[in-house]
C-alpha cells in the first residue's frame, strides 16, 4: 500500500511510518508532499493519507495519529499503547505526558535537520523507534 503526509517529517510523520512498517504493512511505500496537497496525492496515487488535517488517521481531541492508526488496525499490543503515550506527549504540547516526551521530540528535531529528505529521517530513526518500542515492552512487562 502506499501512505501519504505532509512533507519535513518530525514526530508522528515518522513514528506513523515505523508503526505501520512494523505492524501493519510491511511493504508499505510513503509519500511525504507539502501540506496543500496530500488529500490530492492521495486521490491520484490511490494512498491512504495520516497525519494530515481532514483525514481519518489524524488528529482528534487529545489524540494523535498514531493513536488513530493504532486504533484503525486493533493494535493492542501493551507496549505499542505505551508507545503511543510517548508519541502522543512528544507531538502536542503535553509533553510532559511521559518522562520520555520531551526526548523523543528532542530527538525527532534533531533527526530532521542532519536528514536530506524525510526518507533518510526515516531510515536514520526506525532503529530509535525499534529501541524505544524494546523499552516499552520491557517497562510493560514489568507492570
Amino acid at each position: 500500500m502506499k501512505w501519504v503526509t505532509r512533507e519535513h517529517a518530525m514526530v508522528e510523520r515518522i513514528a506513523c511510518p515505523w508503526l505501520i512498517r512494523r505492524f501493519v504493512d510491511k511493504e508499505a511505500e510513503f509519500l511525504f508532499v507539502p501540506a496543500d496537497e496530500v488529500l490530492e496525492v492521495a486521490q491520484r496515487e490511490g494512498a491512504i493519507p495520516f497525519d494530515a488535517p481532514n483525514v481519518e488517521l489524524g488528529h482528534r481531541g487529545d489524540q494523535v495519529s498514531f493513536d488513530a492508526i493504532v486504533k484503525k488496525y486493533n493494535l493492542t499490543n501493551p507496549a505499542l499503547l505505551e508507545l503511543a503515550r510517548i508519541v502522543r506527549g512528544a507531538d502536542t504540547a503535553n509533553r510532559t505526558l511521559t518522562p520520555e516526551s520531551p526526548g523523543l521530540y528532542a530527538y525527532a528535531l534533531g533527526f530532521r535537520q542532519i536528514s536530506k529528505d524525510d526518507h533518510e529521517n526515516m531510515k536514520l530513526q526506525f532503529p530509535a523507534y525499534d529501541a524505544l518500542y524494546a523499552f516499552c515492552k520491557m517497562k510493560t512487562q514489568k507492570k
